[in-house]
């Protein structure tokens, strides 16, 4: 809880959007690197790393 008392939303629209922005984003990346490689990496991580410079 913040100082007046409220608790501050869990989920935003900003973080809704950012969320759809990663998971096309990084959704498409690994789709390319599979089919142009062969192999995928965990989108989970990358997605983390982002979401906190965001």
């Amino acid at each position: 809880m913040n100082l007046e008392g409220r608790s501050l939303a869990e989920i935003t629209v900003k973080a809704v959007v950012l969320g759809v922005v990663l998971s096309v984003v990084l959704a498409g990346a690994n789709a390319y690197l599979g089919l142009f490689a062969g192999m995928t990496v965990s989108a989970s991580i990358p997605a983390a790393v982002v979401s906190m410079g965001v």
